[in-house]
């Protein structure tokens, strides 16, 4: 990394204009810290109450020890914007707006994660952060009968890019399209028309990078017709429902577990095949906290003949822990003892759940990862595939 930071006032104001303004309404009460999921790790002390105090200060980024500073770029970028610390913060004050703040400044001079650097590069260059060819954008339709979006129909179908491109969660991507079909919505894809949401580039502080993928995105569905999309990513909800408006979008979005949920309740789906298997399910830090969607997922799992659904002691709904992937963290590499993954996964086995419930492309691979690397019997599902082997 490149530390070039200009010192004190001048990055304060920076901050300030770039979203952190929040930092004033902080007065120290460290409710965030005790909320943090970096509580849950033993070997790292994460202030995270001391960054707005910093930021008032002038105090952030302004050493010119160049060691210093990488520690405090490390430090900024443990944040994964699971918004466990707005939730409960007495004050309202949204430590995802200033961390977002502060990291439009590092991208801006170069000093941040090169994981995250090279993520921004692929998805500037071609819409996804794999660096996959943006024409095979819609290749994991193969054999699932997905037509192109026309001016008419009910909803976009907005993939997100996980499940478009990862082996494993385009099977995420298919079951969703055959629940759907099954409801008999009317839906479409726009394949290499649609470009990633970019919500975890603006996280990571790329903003001049977000404002032209998703301003290009707003433009095309525009030009498509679309007036409404149901996303598989709650990322992708988050972001379309709450952040495209600034560029000017004029469409509604869905969450595909709050569709799934309103198709069962209208009878248009009819869960019949017995699961017969005891599930957890974990709540998203983007569709809880972040969208305040938690009944839907679990209305979903409960409509499945046999299903046994099952909660994780203290840890559920607004008090879920965070999988480590928000913000960018899905590119990250953490050191062993430093994955909230881990402990989630953890978590979950001890409920004795056979099946670990998802409803996010980044929990899929945070999870999947986990129970792989730590030897567990505990399988992960995203939502719509249970409803699909239900169906």
């Amino acid at each position: 990394m490149n530390a070039r930071i200009r010192p004190d006032w001048d990055i304060r104001d920076a901050i300030l204009e770039m979203g952190g303004t929040d930092a004033y309404k902080c007065y120290q009460c460290g409710k965030c810290m005790a909320v943090c999921p970096w509580t849950h790790v033993e070997s790292v002390v994460f202030p995270v109450y001391r960054t707005p105090q910093s930021v008032k200060l002038g105090a952030i980024m302004s050493s010119e020890d160049t060691d210093e500073i990488e520690r405090e770029v490390t430090e900024v970028y443990r944040c994964v914007g699971c918004e466990s610390c707005s939730t409960w913060c007495p004050h309202g004050v949204h430590m995802p707006d200033i961390m977002r703040g502060i990291r439009r400044i590092l991208v801006e001079f170069g000093s941040y994660p090169s994981e995250l650097s090279e993520s921004v590069s692929r998805i500037h260059s071609s819409g996804n952060p794999f660096g996959e060819p943006r024409e095979k954008r819609a290749a994991w339709t193969e054999g699932a009968e997905v037509p192109p979006f026309e001016t008419g129909m009910d909803y976009l179908y907005s993939p997100c890019c996980v499940p478009a491109y990862d082996p494993r969660a385009v099977n995420v991507a298919k079951a969703s399209v055959e629940v759907l079909k099954a409801a008999n919505v009317s839906f479409g894809i726009l394949g290499d028309g649609e470009s990633c949401c970019s919500e975890a580039i603006r996280r990571a502080g790329a903003e001049e990078v977000f404002q032209e993928v998703a301003g290009a995105n707003v433009t095309a569905f525009s030009e498509a017709g679309v007036k409404k999309v149901v996303t598989t990513s709650p990322h992708c909800h988050r972001t379309f429902d709450q952040e495209y408006g600034e560029l000017g979008a004029n469409f509604e979005s869905v969450h595909q577990t709050q569709l799934f949920a309103r198709l069962i309740e209208q009878q248009r789906l009819e869960p019949k095949n017995a699961l017969d298997k005891k599930v957890v399910y974990h709540d998203p830090c983007a569709l809880g906290r972040g969208c305040g969607i938690y009944d839907e997922p679990r209305e979903v799992l409960k409509s499945i003949p046999g299903l046994d659904l099952v909660e994780i002691p203290n840890y559920s709904r607004e008090y879920s822990l965070c999988c480590g992937g928000g913000s960018g963290g899905v590119w990250l590499e953490r050191p062993k003892g430093e994955r909230f993954s881990d402990i989630r996964v953890q978590q979950a086995a001890a409920t004795g759940a056979e099946i670990l419930a998802v409803a996010c492309p980044y929990c899929l691979q945070m999870f999947e990862d986990s129970v792989k690397t730590m030897d567990l019997e505990l399988e992960v599902k995203d939502v719509s595939e249970l409803l699909a082997e239900a169906l």
